[in-house]
């Protein structure tokens, strides 16, 4: 009896649960122990999981070894115009796959899912000659054209899902008082879409913060750098200073834990009526 009690649904997704739960949070509240620690009591065994005296100095060191602030302004300008740009392109192409009648829908849904499969690896080359081209190397537009492209995919079918299921009846009443179609777009539909918008803006959001590749390759100028890109810099040729890169880690994490803390609502909402609709 006790055996099928444990092994009960409600069980296994509680323990699902807590396998998930606990492998989204321990590496993040490691990394917080480890930036409190001194480097003498990281390497101590045996190992301690608390540290014994908690210090802040390796945030000081975070921010004087290296120009973290600057690294941090630089991520924020990219990811936010990436996210902005992202949303505009894809809210066109979603309003469109989803109102009007175009042939071959399903074909297109198939490419824009498949252009999303692409190794990064295999693109790089084709970006960086393009953005040397145009001599946009070591600028934010170097990094922002692409993430667009690459945040497109993503945006546009989440769009698309929340987009199909508003009625058109709600933009044919506003485009018979006089709004425009694209007026309806943006008064109307994306309005009433907007769990969709916040869920497709944080996941473009994410994804434009932590891109490495790109950032390493196209914007290589120490003033240019983003933020992964310059934690990845406090490593030296003979040391790693574990504890003030886990302070710059926490520093890079904070903004997006905050950004999803205030909008958790929409976005899980957004999340589970994108499945559903979708």
């Amino acid at each position: 009896m006790r055996e099928q009690s444990f092994w009960s649904a409600p069980m296994l997704r509680w323990a699902a649960a807590a396998i998930v739960v606990f492998n989204g949070f321990f590496p993040a509240v490691w990394i917080l122990f480890t930036s409190l620690k001194t480097e003498t009591e990281l390497v101590q065994k045996p190992i301690t999981w608390w540290p014994e005296n908690p210090m802040l100095g390796n945030y000081v060191r975070a921010f004087i070894d290296q120009p973290l602030l600057h690294y941090l302004k630089n991520s924020v300008i990219v990811a936010t115009g990436a996210t902005v740009l992202s949303l505009l392109v894809a809210a066109f192409a979603a309003y469109a796959i989803a109102r009007l009648n175009l042939k071959r829908r399903e074909l297109i849904l198939t490419c824009i899912v498949a252009s999303s499969m692409f190794p990064l690896v295999t693109l790089l080359v084709p970006i960086f000659e393009t953005m040397r081209a145009l001599g946009w190397l070591n600028t934010y537009m170097a990094l922002i054209l692409p993430y667009v492209v690459l945040n497109l995919p993503v945006c546009t079918l989440v769009l698309v899902s929340f987009f199909q299921s508003i009625p058109r009846d709600l933009e044919n009443a506003a485009m018979i008082d006089g709004c425009t179609r694209l007026g309806a777009l943006w008064h109307v539909v994306v309005p009433l879409a907007a769990p969709g918008v916040f869920t497709a803006g944080i996941l473009a959001f994410v994804n434009s913060w932590d891109e490495f590749l790109l950032a390493l390759s196209l914007n290589s100028s120490p003033g240019a750098r983003t933020l992964p890109v310059g934690i990845a810099l406090y490593q030296g040729e003979f040391t790693f200073p574990w504890p003030i890169i886990s302070a710059a880690l926490i520093v890079a994490i904070v903004p997006v834990a905050i950004l999803i803390a205030i909008f958790q609502e929409r976005v899980v909402g957004g999340l589970t009526q994108g499945g559903l609709k979708g």
